[in-house]
């Protein structure tokens, strides 16, 4: 029999490694979630020739790209010519560093990048790019804001479990790590969902505006953080639950064994 304190159930090698284990999971989970959301390569286009394709246009395609009027159509367009790629926060396309009109063209290029405004996160997105008369789609809509909240609410589920472990560590009780398991789990879900989304929203674009035929477009390695750290979340949840709950259930077995 394993010993207990009068505060509960003290761990045994068992608990303890699963925990350590569960620990090591979150942390990695949430620095692939805020990797994911902080950078830019969520979708990314390759264009076969994108200097030509910006020396022909001039300065046209980064003044409109940046300017605050560019509509879905400009900026989306702008990135299929320009090897452009997508973040949650940010857009940005490769442009040689002379772009001027009377300039050859360069193969030295750079990349640029323009944040959306929380206004365009919340954006309504149109039937037609680009046409505000063509009536709202309200599946694109929807799906563009849901992958917006939906990394930020998996964090701070994230941030609010450890917060319940560390009360858990203070109270020398596995029992408050069964929330902890549960936070993580509706985590996962949202990551799960934040993937979902933003694969479901990329396929409803291209209907709408297909890709060019010397275009090909992928998805990036921000993304593949993001697809990584659900299954995480969930192994961390499975964890903690199950460290707390067997432990709870040997204690109260042990209880009812030293009553009879």
């Amino acid at each position: 029999l394993f010993p207990y304190s009068n505060k509960g159930a003290m761990m045994d090698n068992r608990f303890a490694t699963a925990l350590v284990i569960a620990c090591v999971l979150s942390l990695i989970s949430t620095i692939y979630m805020a990797a994911s959301i902080g950078t830019d390569f969520w979708y990314e286009y390759h264009t076969l020739s994108p200097a030509e394709n910006v020396s022909e246009a001039g300065r046209t395609i980064w003044e409109e790209f940046v300017s605050e009027e560019a509509d879905e159509k400009t900026y989306t367009d702008a990135l299929f010519r320009c090897n452009g790629t997508v973040g949650l926060w940010r857009r940005c396309i490769t442009v040689p560093k002379n772009s001027h009109w009377y300039s050859p063209p360069e193969t030295d290029m750079t990349t640029n990048c323009i944040s959306f405004s929380l206004s365009d996160q919340f954006m309504e997105k149109y039937i037609e790019p680009g046409n505000h008369n063509s009536g709202t789609d309200l599946n694109r809509t929807y799906l563009w804001r849901l992958q917006f909240l939906l990394p930020f609410v998996s964090l701070g589920l994230m941030c609010f479990g450890a917060l319940i472990g560390l009360c858990a560590c203070a109270c020398r009780s596995l029992y408050p790590a069964i929330a902890t398991g549960v936070l993580h789990f509706l985590a996962g879900l949202c990551t799960l969902g934040l993937v979902g989304c933003y694969v479901a929203g990329i396929e409803l674009l291209h209907k709408k505006l297909p890709l060019p035929d010397d275009v090909r477009g992928e998805f990036g390695w921000s993304f593949c953080l993001a697809c990584v750290s659900a299954p995480l979340q969930f192994m961390a949840a499975a964890l903690f639950i199950w460290a707390a709950r067997t432990n709870r259930k040997e204690f109260t077995l042990l209880k009812a064994y030293r009553v009879a």
